[in-house]
């Protein structure tokens, strides 16, 4: 389950960084004259960093076995799946609508649901491994 965690984590990073590069793309950064997105940079660049952090944990949670990297790597999942879920209502709220942005209104809805669909099934993955972990199950 630890392993499936890690795939599902990889391709979850694989889309987010076709998002992020959409986002860029379309002036995610720019801040001229009227504001351009409905998304703060330090969310936009705060959930992938730390999604890096906690894939780094759990990667070093395989190589040792250790527990405490296992939760750990949960414990900083959970703040970037809230950034995320953050993002999310953000990008619903502004689509199309009289608050309706730039740059996050160029991301194709499917990659949206992509990034989504895998998320969660890392964070259930990952939670699910460490109570297994955590109970003595290999």
């Amino acid at each position: 389950m630890g392993f499936a965690a890690l795939v599902m984590w990889v391709l979850a990073a694989a889309v987010g960084a076709y998002l992020l590069i959409i986002w860029l793309a379309n002036g995610g950064l720019r801040r001229q004259g009227t504001k351009v997105t409905r998304f703060p940079v330090t969310v936009v660049l705060g959930h992938p960093t730390l999604a890096v952090v906690a894939l780094a944990a759990w990667v070093a949670f395989l190589l040792t076995a250790r527990i405490a990297y296992a939760w750990s790597s949960f414990g900083v999942l959970v703040v970037v799946a809230l950034l995320g879920f953050t993002l999310l209502t953000r990008w619903l709220t502004g689509r199309g609508g009289k608050h309706a942005r730039g740059a996050e209104q160029h991301f194709p809805l499917l990659g949206v649901l992509a990034h989504g669909t895998v998320a969660i099934l890392t964070f259930v993955l990952v939670l699910f491994t460490a109570i297994r972990v955590s109970r003595g199950q290999p």
